[in-house]
């Protein structure tokens, strides 16, 4: 029961940070608690980094490290810090000792592998000089074997969600080139339609695909202006997890007064991913808050119209 337990609680954030987070928490729990510990992630063109932490501050998430880990094998630092602060620089020194790495007696470095690819490690550190012994070590690596198979799996999720962006907008662009005006366009939308989507508190699941719907959007152009909502919506038909992005492109042109078009929807019948599309299509297109005003509450969602204006300054998010 307990690694059922576990195993739903990295999959209830499955992101790298979410899991190496949970690893972390679980390999302190085997090892009696009482430890701080960090994740890193092993680049294979740059320097590793630090993705999660337990007991450390969130600050050092993100941060360029070298260190004992390069050895790929489980180890215990006698000497605690003193090889990760020889492998970096003296300008990374301050970073350590604000999180307090300076006091730590005693380290676990353990070897992240998938399938023989060295995915990272975690890094489990006490303050007291109390050993590790070997049995407590091996379960620790055992655990950090089992982990490995899941951020292989989220990395190439990963992949293939890069991929397809790049194929989305590669096609979108090659539409769009052949109408000077509206070269970029696509990607104007979509950039909006994000920064919409989070201040109305989508999930990133669902940002993702409003990016695809805001994208694709003007697609069905390859057939020309004429029902080209439908057409474009027709594109996505048959992709499950795209069925939200369908509605937002086949509705993106009805209007909150309800004499827009496929079907004449009003107010919060328009599917919420439509209303803000319309809303982003427009801002791209006036590039005028006092024309974007003019709309609302007639054409366009008066609620969305005011966030619009206020996250428009905000930059993008990558």
């Amino acid at each position: 029961m307990e690694a059922v337990r576990v195993l739903n609680e990295l999959l209830a954030r499955p992101t790298h940070e979410g899991v190496l987070e949970g690893a972390l928490s679980h390999a302190s729990f085997l090892l009696g608690g009482n430890l701080r510990g960090y994740a890193v992630t092993h680049r294979a063109q740059g320097q590793d980094r630090v993705t999660a932490v337990f007991g450390y501050p969130k600050a050092l998430v993100g941060t360029p490290l070298s260190g004992p880990w390069a050895a790929l094998r489980t180890r215990v630092l006698s000497d605690g810090s003193r090889e990760l602060y020889e492998a970096n620089p003296p300008e990374l020194h301050g970073v350590l000792d604000t999180c307090g790495m300076r006091d730590v007696a005693l380290s676990l470095v353990v070897p992240v592998n998938d399938r023989g690819r060295n995915m990272g490690a975690l890094v489990l550190d006490r303050n007291t000089s109390e050993d590790i012994g070997l049995a407590a070590q091996e379960l620790v690596t055992r655990w950090a074997t089992a982990v490995a198979p899941l951020l292989g799996l989220l990395e190439s999720r990963e992949n293939w969600r890069l991929t397809a962006r790049q194929v989305s907008s590669g096609v979108v662009e090659a539409l769009e080139s052949q109408e000077f005006d509206a070269l970029g366009h696509g990607q104007a939308v979509a950039e909006a339609s994000v920064k919409l989507g989070r201040a109305v508190g989508l999930a990133e699941r669902e940002l993702e695909e409003l990016w695809f719907a805001a994208t694709l959007h003007d697609l069905g152009k390859i057939h020309g202006e004429k029902g080209h909502a439908q057409v474009g919506a027709n594109f996505l038909h048959g992709v499950p997890h795209m069925v939200q992005a369908q509605k937002a492109i086949r509705h993106h042109h009805e209007r909150w007064d309800g004499q827009g078009e496929p079907d004449k929807l009003a107010g919060e019948d328009i599917p919420l991913y439509a209303r803000i599309l319309a809303v982003a299509n427009a801002y791209v297109r006036l590039g005028d808050f006092e024309r974007l005003r003019g709309q609302a509450g007639k054409g366009l969602d008066p609620r969305l119209v005011g966030l619009m204006e206020k996250v428009s300054t905000e930059p993008s998010a990558k």
